[in-house]
């Protein structure tokens, strides 16, 4: 909670932590040895700063730990940010790891002959529910979601839907399971996220960290 002594950084588990790492030492933060320990069951760990701990969640999961106090600041995916879009929290400084991009793709048949911009009703699978309808609402398309939370490319194949909306590095799953991109929503990027009542209760020390990251993304090495 917010009225904890220390601060409480939330991070994500996966293949991001690797990105995160090298800006985490930037930033002269070391969690205990039990973080990189992979048979360690723990999810909290200390760090060297006496006053700040690191909890270690689903990416999905750490908008709502900070939504909800249990985290004072994590580090989260503009895709996350933009799902929960809540004013609670704050995003002041975009990290620079993470990179990818959230699109539209369908069956690579079906691309030739179709035009986005006359559709008016379509049904997609997706994590992204709340982004999906928001971005085609603003088209003035009505959009069906189905929610799913992986194995998407292979929903048109079992005629689920006949789109998707995900997130893409390479486009090499897409193009392996017979999909192209068709549009793109908006490219992505992991952000310092912030309480905005820990901003508020406790400015010195959020101000600290929102300045050491700054400072951190301008010593990477170029």
């Amino acid at each position: 909670m917010l009225s904890n002594e220390n601060l409480v950084l939330a991070l994500p588990k996966g293949r991001i932590l690797e990105e995160i790492m090298p800006l985490l030492n930037r930033a002269g933060i070391e969690p205990e040895s039990a973080f990189i320990d992979a048979s360690s069951r723990k999810l909290r760990f200390s760090t060297n700063h006496a006053n700040l701990d690191i909890v270690r969640v689903r990416s999905f999961d750490i908008a709502t730990f900070i939504l909800f106090g249990a985290a004072h600041f994590g580090i989260a995916g503009l895709d996350v940010l933009m799902e929960f879009d809540n004013p609670q929290i704050y995003s002041p400084v975009d990290l620079n790891v993470g990179h990818c991009r959230m699109i539209v793709a369908e069956p690579i048949d079906m691309a030739p002959d179709d035009n986005p911009q006359r559709w008016s009703h379509i049904r997609i699978a997706t994590k992204y529910p709340e982004i999906t309808r928001r971005y085609f609402s603003s088209r003035g398309v009505q959009a069906e979601c189905i929610k799913l939370s992986g194995a998407l490319e292979i929903a048109p194949s079992m005629g689920l839907c006949s789109r998707i909306v995900d997130l893409v590095s390479t486009g090499s799953t897409l193009k392996a399971n017979g999909l192209v991109e068709v549009e793109e929503i908006s490219k992505i990027t992991s952000r310092l996220a912030i309480n905005r009542t820990a901003l508020k209760t406790r400015p010195d020390s959020i101000n600290y960290w929102i300045k050491i990251f700054r400072e951190a993304i301008d010593a990477r090495p170029i």
